[in-house]
């Protein structure tokens, strides 16, 4: 039986509708691999000193709309390295415009061997636009306390292995554990940019 104009075009509107809907970003379906704090921990005012010798605070200076931080070593056997590679990777991922609103902080815990030109020297052959930290011991381990990173005084060079998230309120939205991605890191990177 031939479909008269009106029940044709209701049709075509019917399969437009679920064509459209098939299409979607499927943003809802995205699969964070972080974990999202309910309740974010505020991020210290401290301030600890950058590669060229200028102060530099996880609060103040953290402009970009989200930071990733990690603290870690240089002289790290397997674990630092494998996540600043990874974090490395995932800024390659980005568009440039997720990338240009994000910044990568590594800050040492071994402050004694890690010095500034050790730092910048490690960081440049990652990515160098990475922003590496350093301070003393004592005040590595309060920032670290305060972003629930653990760093041991009596080990330095021990610590947590958490990357945590800075949003530009100076809280700590989210944090990965070590075995993330990059291409994880990537994609949890744009959904958390996309939230603002």
């Amino acid at each position: 039986m031939r479909k008269t104009p009106l029940e044709a075009l209701a049709g075509l509107v019917v399969a437009l509708s679920m064509l459209l809907g098939a299409c979607g970003d499927g943003s809802d379906d995205v699969e964070f691999h972080g974990t999202v704090l309910d309740n974010p921990y505020e991020v210290p005012d401290t301030e600890l000193t950058d590669t060229a010798g200028e102060p530099f605070s996880l609060a103040a200076d953290t402009d970009k709309r989200l930071t990733l931080v990690f603290f870690g070593f240089t002289n790290c056997p397997d674990i630092c390295h494998t996540v600043m590679g990874s974090l490395a990777n995932a800024m390659m991922r980005l568009d440039e415009t997720d990338r240009e609103q994000v910044d990568v902080i590594f800050v040492t815990t071994d402050p004694a061997r890690d010095t500034e030109r050790v730092l910048r020297d490690y960081l440049d052959h990652l990515d160098p636009s990475f922003i590496g930290l350093r301070s003393d011991l004592d005040t590595i381990v309060e920032v670290g306390q305060a972003l629930a990173v653990g760093v041991d005084r009596q080990d330095p060079g021990g610590h947590t292995t958490a990357t945590m998230a800075i949003d530009s309120d100076d809280t700590t939205p989210a944090y990965w554990g070590e075995e993330t991605s990059a291409a994880q890191f990537a994609s949890d990177i744009h959904s958390l940019l996309e939230e603002d």
